[in-house]
């Protein structure tokens, strides 16, 4: 008999643990068929921008202002209404309710951004359009020298619960480890409201073009390295922190997978590998993660989730400093 390979995650059931994370492989329909045909567990779709939904309010309201002040033909009907603009935020719902009425794996939005404010309650309109959950990704870089740590963390706990008195859909909320304690952290945003974390959000660095002399961006797909921070914290906050808990960054195999499940993420998350290799990635993936729980004798995913977290390890010193120690102890230098 083959293991099963279903999953629990944010409260929802998952054909299996691979789980497109928010990118531009899912910002189209047809990448989006593709990669339920190649069997994925479920999607993230890219996110909305709060500066997206703020920039459109203002211009909007802008347009209606400068042109209500100079045609008396506004007056009578001359201006259209403000819902007869399509904007960006009604092409992301739009995209929204065609992968829900197209697909038959859990949809998940992605709302992205760093302030409490009015946007917030778009996080109700994804919930009407058909949303299984949503995904809150928090990005803020703090750049405020008065600051303090705790003020950076009140922002989250705020937005968290902003968002999560818009919905009542599963809130999963997609942070960095930039936290001088990240269980406590962890706990409070589910506190706040947070049904999941999503471990970790890639901060992309700027670059200087010295042609210029312009701060320029530079997109690097994830290396597979990338996955071993997302693996200690999360096998240190599952079973501390009652959450569903998922991975990203790093995934780009089979293996990269079964560590994220034994760690204790109910889904592994991935974008990278994706782009580079296509939806085609997703099934030789799921034969590969079905052929070793057969081999292990596992029953399920669920029967191997979580036992080498740091409450289930045999060595759960490895988690902290014993493997720091060890790793700068036996390293042996190539140099002669």
């Amino acid at each position: 008999m083959t293991a099963d390979l279903s999953t629990s995650y944010l409260g929802m059931t998952f054909a299996n643990p691979i789980v497109a994370s928010s990118s531009p492989m899912t910002e189209s329909m047809d990448a989006l068929l593709a990669l339920q045909e190649s069997g994925i567990g479920g999607v993230v779709l890219p996110s909305l921008w709060e500066e997206q939904i703020e920039h459109e309010a203002m211009e909007m309201q802008r347009l209606y202002e400068v042109t209500a002040d100079s045609f008396a033909e506004s007056l009578s009907g001359y201006f259209p209404e403000y819902q007869d603009y399509a904007t960006r935020t009604e092409s992301y719902l739009a995209h929204l309710v065609e992968a829900k009425q197209a697909l038959e794996i859990p949809v998940i939005a992605s709302l992205n951004g760093t302030t409490r404010g009015g946007w917030t309650h778009y996080a109700k309109k994804i919930e009407e359009a058909g949303a299984d959950a949503l995904e809150l990704n928090v990005y803020l870089i703090p750049t405020d020298p008065y600051a303090s740590g705790r003020d950076v963390e009140k922002r989250y706990l705020d937005l968290v619960s902003a968002v999560r008195a818009e919905v009542s859909i599963p809130l999963a909320v997609k942070i960095g480890p930039y936290f001088s304690s990240l269980p406590n952290m962890a706990r409070e945003l589910v506190d706040a409201g947070a049904d999941g974390l999503v471990l970790f959000n890639r901060f992309f660095q700027p670059d200087i073009d010295l042609e210029s002399l312009e701060v320029v961006p530079r997109v690097s797909l994830s290396p597979r390295s990338a996955l071993l921070l997302p693996l200690r914290w999360t096998g240190i906050l599952c079973g501390q922190v009652q959450a569903s808990f998922g991975i990203t960054s790093g995934v780009h195999t089979a293996e990269d997978a079964l560590k994220a499940i034994l760690v204790g993420a109910d889904v592994a998350m991935m974008a990278s590998a994706l782009l580079r290799g296509g939806a085609d990635v997703v099934s030789t993936m799921l034969g590969e993660i079905q052929q070793w729980l057969d081999e292990h004798e596992y029953d399920s995913i669920e029967q191997m989730k979580g036992s080498m977290a740091i409450g289930s390890s045999a060595n759960p010193d490895a988690f902290v400093r014993a493997n720091y120690m060890k790793i700068l102890t036996t390293y042996t230098s190539q140099v002669s």
